[in-house]
């Protein structure tokens, strides 16, 4: 068995919501073998992990996977399982997964698992295909060294409990996470100019004047001290002689630590001899050259969270200790404790574990024990001077018993210091008592303060501390979301997308656009090449200058890395055609209207589907409850509307040359049709269908029909505002039509559109990818001969998979089964092609450059003649004066008999 294919699907996906690792098994000597034929494999299985007991597979109860195992199942899908049961036990529970046969492909299967952490994803992969392998040939396999390794990828690049905390609470308010960095700890919340961004739990709110005061424990005491907070007494020194000095004024019993230092790092408490002294000068000199002498406040070590301006938590941290049984050595009661599960390296833990460094046996010295010591029954045992949770010590929850007055005392220091999130540190005998009767007070005021304390404490009531930092970022109401319209389909994607964002900025708003040309923002582009996918989608959102998305959506994205977003407001579906079939697993129409189902199963708001495309109505079934369904369509007759339309759905259509949004019995009129420069006045039905589309988002989108219709009168179809889309050229007097078609729907749409422009011949130059099915080549060269009166094939730079002329090749012959005698040749480079069309072409001829990939090519072949654009308003007409404004419901015979 052996893995041939492996992706990372990290957003929505043909087959879940959540991200997923999809891969590719070859079972080879494996294959059609079950569970159940090979002696003793089961038990085998289930004494490595015994853990499979509890998943519940298809019979859906716990011990159901065992069944299926005993029953006999393949084994890609038990190599799913113990994925997923690997993965679970070294972090959260991972339970989606799926295994299926993948047809026309002997021996192998599509394997897709759940997935929190990618690395650890991966590497769980690779260890379930050990693990079942040797459990199938009855050799040893170390499963405590493969947790060992993937806990050590959990700690490395899963989010911390601290940012876990934030993160899940945002989820559950429904605003967006987005990772920034590698490191687990950085988060953007929020999408585009709504954003907010965090790291562990400092925000995008905190100012770093108040970490760096609070980095500096000095002058954190001083303003405290100002603000007429109780501090302990202290100094800062550099030398041992001043360490002695400030220790002797201050009563000889006092805490030194560094005066930059976090998580308890170089601190030592209750230091009174001069020996005790020197010791813990080193320590503290060991992480900052400036040392802090101050008194040694009495009573327990609590930690008060504040978020906001208000208190959201107050905990007691108590070090670490250990209990005597009378036979075990303090090093072996240290080992189990630190065995417990909820105990780990560093941060990574709601526990850490206790480190036995210098700190521990110096705590154990001052109790006239060493780690070898075996403390009588019952005896407690500390084991550091600290009751920092990074160095092993526990929380119990005292929230409700804070006390008023120290609870307003926490709160002025935050703002003394200037904090939006601190963790203040208060020393005192009973919390539940004022400070200033027991001789308690405030130690420090920490940044970025860990909060797993509160969030999972180890007595008490947990308090939601991550969901406090997410709602000082995010008012009662706000998800962070900015308006996001993702559209897909076969063709016309490019063209739809941006006349919805041409119409958005036209609006006011600050617009995000991806598409097969490029990222925009704002109208300015900053990205070149295909941005249709994952990344692309990212780069938008994660914009704070944006604050509308439009998002072409493209195939491929979809299959390799998911969508770039969880959800959207508005998914657009234009159309499904024969394109890229054979490639990528997706072999009909049907299973590529499934990928791009994945589109509209995002949409919250509305889904916006083409009545004339049965694919796309299909897709109407699995629309998210809530969401509005939107039809357009070109044939304001067509029974989907009708249907629709009494039904009580909304649709835009075109009636008798204009486009109106149209309910059941009443109808808005939207803008004439013709009078849309993309629609060459009327002359490019395809174009008129994806202006329907584009009036449907935006009107999903609440625009109001009238400035839908001034702004969408503004856009066209440009070598600059959309290259390669229907560009119309004059050279020498031949008239040009420059088009990205490159499939046979395209193909047809773009040469119906020519012969509306009436030339005397149309000559054509014409391609197709080399990686397209032969029956889709052919039938390019079929649509091709039925409308032009000459062509010529030339061939991209890309082979694709196919040797030099074979491309061509097969489009000539789809050309010569539906017209024998055509003109048509081979001319494979590009710029040759067009060279000699234009030599050939005459005034009143019309050139179309189908399947285009750079309109230098034009240039370069026109050979310096002038190439000249024409602009598409003179195909247009100005609509009647007022038609969008006029607002009146129409009680038509077509409307009233839908």
């Amino acid at each position: 068995m052996k893995i041939i294919e492996r992706k990372l699907l990290r957003g929505p996906n043909l087959h879940a919501r959540k991200p997923c690792l999809e891969a590719v098994l070859d079972l080879e000597d494996l294959d059609e073998v079950d569970s159940n034929t090979l002696p003793g494999f089961v038990d085998r299985l289930l004494d490595l992990l015994p853990s499979l007991h509890q998943h519940y597979c298809s019979p859906g109860y716990p011990g159901g996977f065992v069944e299926r195992l005993r029953e006999g199942t393949y084994i890609g899908h038990v190599t799913e399982h113990v994925q997923l049961e690997l993965q679970s036990l070294v972090g959260p529970e991972m339970r989606f997964g799926r295994t299926r046969m993948i047809p026309g492909r002997p021996r192998h299967y599509r394997v897709v698992c759940a997935y929190r952490v990618e690395s650890v994803a991966l590497r769980a992969l690779d260890l379930a295909v050990e693990l079942v392998e040797a459990a199938i040939a009855d050799q040893p396999f170390d499963v405590e060294a493969a947790l060992r390794e993937l806990r050590e990828l959990q700690d490395r690049d899963a989010a911390g409990p601290s940012t876990r905390a934030v993160i899940e609470a945002a989820e559950q308010r429904g605003i967006p996470v987005l990772p920034i960095g590698e490191d687990g700890a950085l988060f953007q919340l929020g999408w585009g100019a709504r954003q907010r961004r965090i790291d562990a739990t400092l925000t995008s709110e905190t100012r770093q004047i108040a970490v760096d005061i609070a980095g500096d424990k000095e002058q954190t005491k001083r303003l405290l001290s100002l603000a007429g907070i109780p501090v302990p007494g202290g100094r800062v020194v550099s030398t041992l002689e001043e360490a002695t000095e400030a220790a002797h004024a201050l009563g000889g019993n006092v805490t030194l630590k560094p005066l930059g230092g976090n998580q308890g790092k170089g601190v030592s408490t209750h230091v009174e001899t001069p020996e005790q002294l020197q010791h813990a000068f080193e320590r503290a000199r060991a992480c900052d050259s400036e040392v802090i002498v101050e008194q040694t406040v009495a009573g327990d070590d609590h930690r008060v969270l504040v978020v906001g301006g208000r208190v959201v938590a107050a905990a007691r941290r108590l070090p670490p200790s250990v209990v005597g049984d009378g036979r075990h050595s303090i090093r072996a009661l240290v080992d189990q404790l630190n065995a417990d599960p909820r105990r780990g390296e560093g941060h990574s833990s709601t526990l850490t574990q206790v480190p036995l460094d210098g700190c521990t046996v110096d705590t154990l010295a001052a109790q006239g024990l060493t780690l070898d010591s075996v403390p009588e029954a019952s005896r407690a045992v500390c084991l550091r001077g600290n009751a920092n949770l990074s160095t092993g010590g526990v929380a119990e929850d005292v929230t409700e018993r804070l006390h008023p007055d120290t609870a307003a005392l926490c709160l002025r220091a935050a703002r003394r210091i200037g904090l939006d999130v601190a963790g203040i540190d208060v020393v005192c005998h009973d919390i539940g008592q004022p400070l200033a009767a027991q001789g308690g007070a405030l130690i420090e005021v920490n940044a970025a303060p860990g909060i797993r304390m509160h969030e999972w404490p180890c007595e008490g009531a947990p308090r939601a501390a991550g969901r406090a930092i997410v709602d000082s970022l995010f008012g009662p109401h706000d998800d962070g979301r900015i308006p996001l319209v993702a559209v897909t389909g076969t063709n016309g994607k490019t063209t739809t997308v941006l006349a919805i964002e041409h119409v958005l900025r036209r609006c006011g708003r600050r617009t995000g656009c991806a598409t097969t040309e490029g990222v925009f923002i704002d109208g300015q582009r900053i990205m070149d090449g295909d941005c249709s996918g994952y990344w692309s989608a990212q780069v938008v959102l994660s914009d704070p200058d944006v604050d509308a998305a439009v998002l072409e959506t493209a195939r491929g994205g979809i299959l390799k890395r998911g969508l770039g977003f969880d959800r959207c407001e508005v998914a657009v579906v234009l159309n499904i055609a024969a394109d890229h079939l054979g490639q990528d697993g997706v072999e009909t129409l049907e299973e590529l209207a499934r990928v791009k189902s994945v589109v509209a199963d995002a949409a919250t708001g509305a889904v916006v589907l083409n009545a004339e495309d049965p694919h796309c109505v299909a897709m109407a079934e699995g629309v998210r409850r809530g969401a509005e369904i939107i039809y357009y369509s070109m044939d304001p007759h067509h029974l989907v509307l009708a249907r629709h339309l009494r039904g009580g759905g909304r649709a835009v259509v075109l009636r008798q040359g204009s486009i109106w949004l149209q309910g059941r019995g009443w109808a808005h009129p939207v803008v004439e049709a013709a009078g849309l420069p993309i629609t060459f006045g009327g002359r490019a039905p395809h174009n008129v269908a994806n202006a329907l589309a584009a009036v449907a988002a935006l009107v999903a989108l609440k625009l109001h029909p009238a400035q839908i219709a001034r702004a969408l009168g503004e856009f066209s179809c440009s070598a600059r505002s959309n290259p390669m889309r229907m560009n119309l050229f004059d050279v020498a007097g031949v008239r040009v039509v420059v088009d990205y078609a490159h499939n046979p729907a395209a193909f047809e749409a773009l040469l119906q559109s020519a012969g509306h422009f009436r030339p005397v011949r149309i000559v054509g130059v014409i391609s197709a990818p080399g990686d397209r099915r032969d029956e889709e080549l052919l039938e390019v060269g079929r649509i091709c001969a039925r409308h032009l009166d000459e062509m010529l094939v030339f061939e991209l730079d890309e082979d694709r998979g196919r040797p030099l002329g074979a491309t061509a090749e097969v489009i000539l012959a789809g050309a010569r089964e539906v017209a024998p005698g055509c003109v048509a040749e081979a001319v494979l480079p590009v710029r040759q092609a067009l060279r000699r069309a234009l030599q050939r072409c005459r005034p009143g001829d019309l050139l179309v450059y189908g399947c285009a990939v750079e309109l230098e090519d034009l240039h370069v072949a026109a050979a310096g003649a002038p190439v000249l654009e024409l602009p598409q308003a003179a195909w247009a007409y100005a609509g009647r004066p007022g038609f969008a404004e006029r607002g009146q419901d129409s009680r038509s015979a077509d409307a009233l008999a839908m």
